[in-house]
This record gives structure tokens, sequence and C-alpha cells, in this order.
């Protein structure tokens, strides 16, 4: 048995080297649990796959809107709703986007739009496809950035885009971007998340680095981390499949708004039933988030 002696002084000394180098490990700028929670939430089967025009996606909805209520976001439009409707495949459609607002300490008059989907696919051959990678986890990850933003209000406005009906052709995107509550040209950056909650290797991608070049310094400066590697890619230079208008930055792409899309590369339940809660990576989720929320900040930190 160590003497009481020796365990206070090791006590000590961990304690000391934590202050010393001002790096505690796991630690988040927001709640992780809570993080995870939401994704389990998302992709139960009580939603039903979340496909656009459903009751599963009218509970998602609902369910978006109550934690932003429960977080005290502002709407920005009435009741945080854009509703709009849309045709695909000779099939009918109302979708809603979910809009919330925080508005910026230097520029209150320069937007910057966060965003990720919460549509998924649905129910096929009567099996739920609850898309908790795809993508409840750049859902949940929308309400860590409100959480961060409690204690660190953003220097430029910031609007939480909840799009709708991604799967179905980014229409809420679309939508959102060709009738902006604010106007287009104070749109500054768009910052999308599809998939961001497992990868076996660690490797995050980052979309639309060159679309700036102050995105592309800061990520030079990026720290590294035994956690994840952030790797620019995907933009068809690389040699992989471009991702440049494979998700809901391709809208604000098109108008030559700055963006990036983080991603992780397709899994084996990419599209499939087994996109279950139960198959993320939860500490790699984590740290995937707590970089993109600490990226952002750096951003933000910006004139554009």
């Amino acid at each position: 048995m160590k003497s009481t002696n020796f365990i206070l002084s090791t006590a000590f000394i961990m304690l000391f080297s934590c202050l010393s180098f001002g790096q505690v490990k796991n630690t988040y700028s927001f709640n992780s649990e809570n993080l995870l929670n939401h994704v389990k939430e998302l992709a139960s089967d009580a939603y039903e796959g979340r496909r656009t025009g459903t009751p599963g996606a009218e509970k998602a909805k609902n369910y978006i809107i109550k934690q932003l209520k429960m977080l005290q976001v502002a709407p920005l439009v009435d009741n945080f709703e854009q509703p709009f409707t849309f045709s695909s495949r000779d099939e009918s459609y109302n979708g809603v986007n979910i809009l919330a607002s925080i508005k910026g300490t230097e520029y209150p008059e320069e937007y910057m739009v966060i965003s990720a989907h919460y549509d998924h696919e649905g129910i096929k051959n009567d099996q739920i496809y609850n898309g908790a990678d795809d993508d409840a986890s750049g859902v949940s990850a929308l309400f860590a950035f409100a959480e961060f933003f409690q204690k660190n209000p953003p220097k430029h406005s910031v609007i939480l885009a909840f799009f709708d009906a991604e799967e179905l052709g980014l229409q809420g995107s679309k939508f959102f971007i060709n009738n902006t509550i604010v106007p287009l040209k104070s749109i500054i950056l768009n910052v999308n998340m599809d998939m961001v909650s497992r990868n076996e290797n660690k490797e995050l991608y980052v979309t639309g680095i060159k679309s700036n070049p102050q995105l592309e310094t800061i990520y030079k400066n990026l720290e590294k981390s035994e956690d994840i590697t952030i790797i620019a890619g995907h933009d068809g230079t690389d040699g992989k499949q471009s991702w440049m208008f494979s998700s809901d930055h391709a809208p604000f792409h098109m108008k030559n708004i700055p963006f990036l899309y983080f991603g992780v590369e397709d899994h084996e339940d990419y599209h499939q039933p087994t996109d279950d809660y139960e198959n993320i990576h939860p500490e790699f989720y984590k740290n995937t988030v707590n970089s993109i929320i600490s990226m952002f900040h750096q951003i933000d930190a910006l004139t554009f």
C-alpha cells in the first residue's frame, strides 16, 4: 500500500502539470453528455427516420424548437419556422427549415450561417433509417454551438440553420438562400456539418478551405491533436470525390459565399438502416465538435 505522503505528492504533481501547460484532456466548451443524448433521441425509432413531410419529421422539428427555447436562443423567424413546398419525382412535399439567431457583439449586420440538416431517409421496406451520423450528429452539434455561445457570444451575428429536405436535393438550403430573411450580401460565411460522428482513423475532412484566403491561413495554423486529424480536401484538387456540391453548403457556394463543410468519409452504414446511435464513435464525435467550434471561434475573430 502506498503511503499517504506519496499519494498526496503524486496528486500535487499531476495538478501542477495540468496548470503549467494550461490543458486538461477531455474538457469541452459544451455539455458532452447532451451532445450524445440529442443524437440518441433523434436517431431513435420514435422519429421514423425523419423523412420530410412525415409525422417523424414533424416530431423532430418540435424537438429541435423545444431545445432552442430551453437554450434561450432567439428565433430568426416566427416560432423558428421557415416553411416551403417543392416537388420531387412527381411528389409534392411540405418542408420546414428551423432558424435561430444570435446577435453579434461587434459586427451585428454580418451573418455567419452554421447549418446541419435534420431530415433523413425515413422508412423503406419496413425498415427505419434512423440517420444517427447522417445527420443527427450535425443537428446535435448545432445545439453544442448554442451552448458555447451562452458564455462566448459571437462577434458576428450567427444563424443556426436546421435545414429540411437535404436528402431530397438540398431543398431546404436552396429555399433559404433564395428567400433569405437577412440580406444575401450580409451573409459572409456558411459552416455546414453533415456526418461528423464516426471515423475509424479519427479523420475529419473540411471542404471549402480555399473559398477564402483567411480560412486557408487558419487551417494551416491549426494545432495538431492525437484525438482528431482535420484534413482539407474532397475539393476536386486531391484526386478524391469532390464534395463541393454534396450537401447544404452547395447553395451558398453557388452564390460565391465562402463556406466550410465538415464531414467524414462514407462508412458501411451510410444511407443504411444500420446508421444507428450505437454505431457512432462518442469520443471522436465530442472531439470533432470541439474542434469545429474552436475553428469557428478563430474565424469569428476575423474581419471579412
